[in-house]
């Protein structure tokens, strides 16, 4: 945001000036006066708001293959040959396994058990290789790795296994004998020789013999758990020290058929993640058709997750389904008996984790071998549901169930999947009539979002409902993301009493399976690195606080103009025709008239897609293409009506008329019938991020034309569907990028003062800490860097650094560094 050359000024007293050198990091002297351009007052005999230990957690999603290959640790992928083209339109049963001779998958009566439904037949004298994850299998020198498998022989036989690549022999192979009979597990144990990241993994048999359930798991695992996590994706979420965990979703949760997997619902794949197919031994876990478009192997379940979470001292916040779908498929499920059932469920769990050992899931979770409870306290009931009133009728029946019988836990509801509109409004007052006490809300918006909306909770009721922000980002993972997320959260801290758990989302990416942008941790086969905006949290959730103590702070001064930018026309997923467009100025004058009777050549195509002059209109044909922007005008005009003619053709949405169009990346555009042809929005794109202005359920017809009008004048922003006013906006609110928040540690008895400078200036600020008796040293951790700079694999631009700073008093001046991030603990005599 531009700066105005006035300053702010701040009195110490006296009538010298002293100017605070650029670069300085020092105290002014306390008898001059200084020119500042911020100050910041606190006030340590005021209350402030109780901050729980739970403020900040981790919420884990198996999306951009964060479970198997990531930090589930089983080094062999599909495992149990259970692939399928339900999940993945690529997958066979033999995907990532390559076959020397004979080798069928088979699904017969002679599986290992009915929910492993498949085996591999593999014939004499043949084996079978597995890839593994990117690259191939990691190994490390001198580590030791346990191979395990499920094998039956008719006439008993001789498995050969073995590690290696391109360049030799990986370890020592093994011969396992396999008895004649039935099923049974053999193990081995390898030591690698080589460090490797593109090995493989054969199986040879001297004799026909079945397979199933082939696995190679690390011995140096994540607490060295038998079943256990890769050790180093493990330590950084331990390392962020968060208050909870929420699991296992997300969409996962209520997407899919909601029936069992059994024989009676077909062995239905493509299903919601229901915990009881997730706990007891691994071979008997059933699998499923990750959302996402991959498989979900469950080796990583409901246990791993209760006993992850305490190791790391987090709170498990487990998610169940519904029993309304979301995440674009939107149906509620109506059978009452499935209802029921899925409420007994619920209540299972919450068995299963805090039940005593003489009760039968209590008795379930000690014969996995932990008797104590896992003292589960929360539980959330449904994911981003986009049909509020179908969603809190069954919610409802849930909260009733799990009150009766524990009435100690707390049932979490949510608010849809944005962060304003008809479904978020509906939602809230749902919940709040109900007396709901606790909703999670989830938005993902562009950074300009972050720094506009640091008030968000301010003004929330005080009596009402808590919030759990269970999933937010802003669109990237550049530093300057971070920076607008860690000014967003000093807004979240200041309202901590209705703020009272708070996640990043989502957690992991996998860098050759990627599903969705921006993540918190990335990983390969053998690395692993922090983005900038996990070295965000980390600050945050390290230096969280016990109470906030109340502060202020004085802002950047705003010299926003009128909306500006040419016009454009896009379309995602869909084929549509637009006609007669028309933008005049608001004197009445002509900018722009075509009605496509002779050429396109004022419009340029910046986006995807084929556009072409059809009878008359401007039409978009390609029904794959996800962003198709076509834009005319200049960009410089302002205040003006823009008409147009639309029309769906075919495809999965509607239509997008643009305006304020300046570059690919900054616009705004009406996006009717977007969401699957289930809701209109007008979107904000900011350098490529978008956010949602204003939001309304609604769909578009196919072969109708639509009469759209856009007025814009100075701010403000009036939309005229057919003639009648569908919405208006004004998008005014200055995107402050200096923002801070003061709390005190109960244990040290620290102030901690945290300051955000998300601008590409240093902020020379005065600090009066209201008469607190402090330490004359504050120890200063500082993360700082290039706005783009992005942490990598091979390079982290983003890091803290800490130092020590020995000017501070009562009253005292300190610069914070352009694009940065600072928190100053200072000690309290």
């Amino acid at each position: 945001m531009p700066r105005s050359t006035t300053r702010t000024r701040w009195r110490l007293g006296l009538a010298t000036t002293a100017l605070l050198a650029a670069t300085a990091l020092v105290p002014v002297p306390a008898h001059a006066e200084t020119v500042t351009d911020y100050a910041v007052t606190v006030d340590p005999a005021a209350q402030g708001a109780q901050i729980d230990d739970t403020m900040y957690g981790v919420f884990f999603e198996d999306i951009n293959r964060a479970a198997d290959g990531g930090l589930y640790a089983e080094l062999v992928q599909n495992r149990s040959f259970e692939y399928s083209a339900v999940d993945n339109r690529a997958y066979t049963p033999l995907m990532s396994w390559t076959v020397d001779g004979a080798a069928q998958v088979l699904d017969d009566a002679g599986r290992l058990n009915d929910r492993n439904r498949n085996y591999l037949s593999l014939g004499a004298g043949s084996a079978v290789t597995n890839a593994g994850y990117n690259t191939g299998v990691r190994v490390e020198q001198g580590k030791r790795y346990d191979f395990s498998v499920w094998a039956r022989a008719a006439s008993g036989s001789t498995l050969t296994v073995s590690l290696q690549d391109a360049g030799g022999v990986l370890a020592t192979a093994r011969a396992v004998t396999v008895r004649k009979g039935g099923w049974a597990r053999y193990r081995a144990t390898f030591t690698a020789t080589r460090t490797s990241s593109e090995g493989r993994l054969t199986v040879a048999s001297s004799a026909a013999t079945a397979l199933d359930m082939v696995s190679l798991f690390p011995r140096d695992t994540y607490r060295h758990e038998p079943n256990g996590l890769r050790k180093d994706l493990a330590e950084k979420i331990a390392a962020l020290r968060p208050g909870f965990v929420r699991f296992p979703g997300g969409c996962l949760v209520n997407t899919g058929s909601m029936q069992d997997y059994s024989e009676a619902s077909g062995w239905q794949r493509a299903r919601s993640y229901q915990w009881k197919d997730t706990v007891g031994p691994v071979e008997e876990r059933a699998v499923n058709s990750n959302f996402w478009g991959y498989n979900q192997s469950y080796g990583l379940g409901y246990y791993e997750y209760f006993r992850f979470a305490e190791d790391i001292g987090a709170m498990p916040l487990p998610v169940v389904p519904a029993l309304v779908t979301g995440c674009g498929q939107n149906r509620a499920v109506v059978d009452d008996a499935l209802l029921k059932r899925h409420i007994q469920d619920t209540l299972d769990l919450i068995e299963f984790a805090n039940g005593p050992v003489t009760s039968p899931w209590g008795r379930k979770r000690a014969q996995m071998g932990h008797p104590a409870p896992f003292r589960l306290t929360h539980l959330e009931v449904g994911n981003e549901e986009n049909l509020p009133a179908e969603f809190f009728a069954r919610f409802a029946q849930f909260r009733a169930a799990v009150e009766a019988k524990y009435p100690d836990v707390t049932v979490v509801s949510n608010s849809g999947p944005d962060d304003s509109g008809q479904t978020f409004d509906t939602a809230w007052q749902l919940n709040r009539d109900a007396g709901v006490a606790m909703v999670d809300e989830h938005y993902y918006n562009s950074p300009q979002w972050f720094l506009q909306n640091n008030d968000r909770y301010d003004s929330y009721d005080r009596n009402g409902p808590k919030v759990f922000l269970g999933e937010y980002a802003s669109q990237g993972n550049a530093f300057k993301n971070g920076l607008a997320e860690a000014a967003y959260m000093t807004g979240l801290e200041r309202n901590a009493d209705v703020v009272k758990l708070a996640s990043y989302a989502p957690l992991f990416a996998n860098e050759d399976y990627v599903q969705w942008r921006p993540d918190l941790v990335w990983f390969n086969n053998h690395a692993s690195w922090n983005s900038a905006n996990y070295e965000v949290q980390k600050l945050f959730m390290t230096n969280v606080g016990d109470r906030v103590v109340p502060s202020t702070a004085t802002g950047t001064p705003s010299l926003q103009g009128p909306v500006t930018g040419a016009v454009g026309l896009s379309t995602w997923a869909t084929s549509a025709a637009y006609d007669d467009v028309r933008v005049t100025g608001a004197n009445g004058d002509t900018l722009l008239s075509d009605d496509f009777s002779g050429d396109a050549s004022r419009w340029t195509h910046t986006g995807g897609g084929s556009w072409s002059l059809q009878d008359g209109q401007y039409v978009q044909t390609d029904t794959a293409a996800e962003n198709t922007m076509v834009f005319a005008g200049d960009t410089a005009w302002h205040d003006y009506d823009l008409r147009v003619k639309a029309t769906k053709k075919s495809g999965k949405e509607g239509f997008l008329v643009a305006f304020g169009v300046k570059d690919t990346g900054n616009y705004y555009w009406w996006n009717l019938g977007g969401w699957n042809n289930t809701r209109s929005a007008v979107e904000q794109a900011v350098d490529g991020g978008k956010s949602t202005l204003i939001s309304k359920a609604g769909s578009v017809e196919t072969g109708r034309a639509y009469d759209i009008d856009v007025k814009v004048r100075g701010r403000q922003v009036t939309l005229y569907l057919d003639g009648q006013e569908w919405g208006s906006f004004t998008d005014d609110k200055p995107a402050e990028p200096f923002r801070q928040v003061v709390t005190e540690d109960d244990r040290t008895g620290d102030l901690i003062v945290k300051v955000v400078n998300a601008q590409s200036t240093q902020a020379r600020t005065a600090i009066d800490l209201g008469g607190a008796r402090v330490a004359s040293r504050a120890r200063v951790t500082t993360l700082a860097a290039a706005p783009d700079a992005v942490n990598t694999e091979t390079g982290t631009a983003v890091a803290p650094v800490t130092s020590t700073f020995t000017g501070v008093a009562n009253r005292f001046t300190y610069t914070f560094p352009a694009n940065s991030v600072t928190f100053l603990r200072i000690g309290q005599r």
